[in-house]
C-alpha cells in the first residue's frame, strides 16, 4: 500500500493524514512571540521570513498552565491535559500526601500520536533536550526495530539501540553531550533532527527543545537573537529536505521582576498559613522541576489544597483581590475552563499577572542561583505562541481556536500532499 493510499491515523478522537513527505513539528521552548519578531527584523532568520510570506503565519494558544510538561504532552497527544492527565511538571497526591515529579509514563492517560502513528506502520523521531520529559513522549514507542527513535540531548552519550533507537546519540552525531545550561542542548535537537531525516527519513518527527535562553535573555538581546539565528540554520536544511514543518512553542516567556531587577513574588503558603493556620492548606507550584536554575521554581500559575471545612469560596474570594493576582478561581471553574483533570488540582487555581509569580513560603525558595533578572511562564500572559508552516494553509484559524497541540494535525495533512 502506497502512502498516498493509507487510512488515516486515529488517536484521541481525532484524524491524521498519513503522511507522503515527513512530517515535523518543532517545539521551540518559551518563545514569546518577540523573539522572532527581533531576530527577523534584523534579518537573522530568512528561513522563517520566508516560511511566514509564502506558508503560513498565525498565533496559536498554549494550554493552561503554560508549562514545559503539559504542553508538550498536548502536542504529543493532539488533546487537552484533561485527556492526557498532565497538567504540570509537578504534583500533589492528596491520598499519600507526597509531592512529585510527573514525568513518569503512569501518569500519562492517553496514547501519544507518535505510538498510533508506529503502530500503523510509520517510522517515528523523537528528540528532546531534557531527559525529564523522554520517558513520556516516547511512552508506547519500540525503538528497537528500526521504525522507531527517541532520545535527549542530556543524556546521549548513554542511548542504547534497544531502548532509543541508536547506540550512543552523542557519538552518531559527532557532539559532546551538551551542559544542561546552555543553548548547545536545543543545538543538539535540531542537529540530530537534520542528521535522522537526512539518514532516515522519519515520516512523523518531534523536535522540543530547553527554554534556558529564553528564561536569561529578552527579545531583542545578542544571545537570544544569536539562539534563533542558530535555529534558523538548521531549518533552512529540514526545509530543503521537503518536509512539511510546524514551528510552535509550548508557552511564552515575559519578564517577572521590578526596575531594581528582584524577582516579583507574592507568598502564598505564607498568606494561607496567617489565614488558616500554619500547614493547614498546601500550595503546589507545578513549575518545579530538577532545573532551578531557569525559574527558582517560580511561574505564573499556582494551586491550593484547602483543608476540610475551609470556607473554598471566601478563600478564592480573599485571593482573587490581591492585585499580584490575575486570575483566581476554584476548582470546577479551572477544570472547566482550561481542560484540567479534576483530580490531579487543588481547590483553588491561581494565575498571577504579567509580570508577577506565585510562590510557597520565602524561606522554601533559593533564588542564589538566578544571576538574570526572573523570566518565566505559566498564567495566561505566556498563552500565546507563534504557529508557522512552511506549506499554505488556506482557512487556517487564529488564536483562540488555534492551539499549539493542532501541530501534528497541520503538518500530517500538509504532508499528505506531498
Amino acid at each position: 500500500m502506497t502512502d498516498a493510499n493509507r487510512p488515516p491515523v486515529t488517536v484521541n478522537g481525532r484524524d491524521y493524514p498519513f503522511p507522503r513527505v515527513p512530517a515535523i513539528a518543532i517545539c521551540l521552548d518559551g518563545c514569546e512571540p518577540a523573539y522572532l519578531t527581533e531576530a527577523s527584523a534584523k534579518g537573522l532568520t530568512p528561513t522563517l521570513d520566508r516560511m511566514v510570506a509564502q506558508g503560513t503565519a498565525r498565533t496559536a494558544h498554549s494550554v493552561i498552565p503554560s508549562f514545559t510538561n503539559p504542553n508538550n504532552l498536548s502536542i504529543a497527544t493532539g488533546r487537552p491535559p484533561a485527556v492526557h492527565g498532565i497538567c504540570g511538571n509537578y504534583l500533589f497526591d492528596p491520598t499519600t500526601g507526597e509531592e512529585v515529579m510527573m514525568n513518569d509514563i503512569r501518569f500519562l492517560r492517553a496514547p501519544t500520536i507518535f505510538s498510533a502513528f508506529q503502530t500503523a506502520g510509520a517510522k517515528v523521531a523523537v528528540v528532546t533536550a531534557k531527559d525529564k520529559l523522554r520517558a513520556l513522549l516516547g511512552a508506547g514507542l519500540d525503538c528497537s526495530g528500526g521504525r522507531g527513535f527517541c532520545f535527549s540531548s542530556e543524556k546521549s552519550d548513554t542511548t542504547t539501540t534497544a531502548e532509543h533507537g541508536i547506540d550512543n546519540a552523542s557519538a552518531w552525531l559527532g557532539r559532546p553531550v551538551p551542559e544542561v545550561y546552555s543553548a548547545d542542548l536545543s543545538e543538539f535537537v535540531f542537529a540530530a533532527g537534520v542528521k535522522l531525516l537526512a539518514e532516515d527519513r522519519p515520516d512523523l518527527m518531534y523536535l522540543t527543545t530547553t527554554d534556558y535562553i529564553q528564561h536569561k535573555f529578552a527579545p531583542g538581546e545578542a544571545e537570544a537573537d544569536a539562539f534563533y539565528e542558530m535555529f534558523d540554520g538548521y531549518l533552512a536544511q529540514l526545509d530543503a529536505m521537503g518536509a512539511a514543518i510546524v514551528v510552535t512553542a509550548d508557552h511564552g516567556m515575559k519578564p517577572k521582576h521590578g526596575a531594581d531587577g528582584q524577582p516579583n513574588v507574592i507568598y502564598v503558603q505564607d498568606l494561607l498559613d496567617d489565614w488558616l493556620g500554619k500547614g493547614a492548606a498546601r500550595v503546589i507550584l507545578p513549575i518545579t522541576d530538577p532545573y532551578v536554575v531557569h525559574h527558582g521554581a517560580l511561574g505564573s500559575f499556582a494551586t491550593a489544597y484547602l483543608p476540610e471545612g475551609a470556607n473554598a469560596g471566601e478563600i478564592t474570594a480573599r485571593l482573587a483581590a490581591l492585585p499580584e493576582m490575575l486570575e483566581v478561581v476554584d476548582k470546577a471553574t479551572a477544570v472547566a475552563r482550561y481542560d484540567l483533570p479534576e483530580d490531579r488540582i487543588g481547590d483553588v487555581v491561581m494565575i498571577s499577572t504579567e509580570n508577577m509569580t506565585i510562590g510557597t513560603s520565602a524561606h522554601r525558595h533559593d533564588l542564589a542561583a538566578l544571576k538574570e533578572p526572573l523570566r518565566s511562564h505559566g498564567g495566561l500572559t505566556e498563552q500565546a505562541v507563534p504557529f508557522i508552516v512552511n506549506r499554505p494553509v488556506p482557512d487556517l484559524a487564529d488564536a483562540p481556536d488555534l492551539r499549539n497541540f493542532d501541530a501534528f494535525q497541520i503538518a500530517t495533512t500538509a504532508a499528505a500532499k506531498g
